[in-house]
């Protein structure tokens, strides 16, 4: 079984994950996340925003379920390797290398 994704095959978004994700949500769900931090700024209250939040959301569920069926072992070592360094970047280069070769970020 994988780390990043539970029995039925959904995301499974903890810090790790997204954290090793991160470049990719940056790319991929750029208009959702601004769409969604313009809406904030515009209005403090949060109810204004919760479409706009269930949107980036879904953005990022679908990505990371994208990645895990494309490069599910990389996402995995990467996110792994995240999560037994809480979250250093600099101690999980290699994992990160493999997991970027394997899935180039795009958008």
């Amino acid at each position: 079984m994988s780390s990043t994704v539970n029995a039925a095959g959904e995301p499974i978004s903890t810090s790790a994950v997204l954290m090793a994700a991160s470049k990719h949500i940056a790319v991929r769900c750029r208009s959702e996340n601004v769409a969604f931090i313009n809406c904030k700024k515009k209005d403090p209250n949060p109810e204004k925003c919760l479409d706009k939040g269930r949107v980036v959301t879904h953005c990022v569920l679908n990505l990371l379920k994208e990645l895990h069926q494309r490069c599910p072992k990389e996402i995995d070592a990467y996110a792994g390797c995240m999560y037994y360094y809480t979250n250093e970047f600099d101690l999980c280069r290699k994992e990160q290398q493999e997991f970027e070769n394997a899935c180039p970020i795009s958008e």
